[in-house]
């Protein structure tokens, strides 16, 4: 059975930083490119940033430069630092599988998704 589970999220003030950990079981998960995706209220889901299975990573302009994604094979993990954090990031934030090494940002592009952590950044 395959579960992604999401961990970090909170309450925060703008300019403070995060970690969400995601943790994964039931696929292969070397061989899965993983993103993480966030949700604000009364939007749709977005992109924030992608990795590959060997580590090549990008990012949704808006992040860029302040988050990073990264991953650990070893412990089918992986992560997403919020440096800089600002109320418009304020939002529950998924992680999400795919196989391939392709930039997808498209939520109909993954397979597996997590139940969600909500970050809420205050100013």
């Amino acid at each position: 059975q395959v579960q992604l589970g999401e961990s970090g999220g909170g309450l925060v003030q703008a300019g403070d930083s995060l970690r969400l950990s995601c943790a994964s079981s039931g696929f292969t998960f070397s061989t899965y490119s993983m993103a993480w995706f966030r949700q604000a209220p009364g939007k749709e889901r977005e992109f924030v940033a992608f990795i590959t299975y060997f580590g090549r990573a990008d990012y949704a302009d808006s992040v860029r430069g302040r988050f990073t994604i990264s991953r650990d094979n070893a412990k089918n993990m992986v992560y997403l630092h919020l440096n800089s954090l600002q109320p418009e990031d304020t939002a529950v934030y998924y992680c999400a599988a795919r196989r391939g090494a392709d930039r997808v940002t498209m939520t109909s592009g993954y397979a597996y998704w997590g139940q969600g952590t909500q970050v809420t950044v205050s100013s």
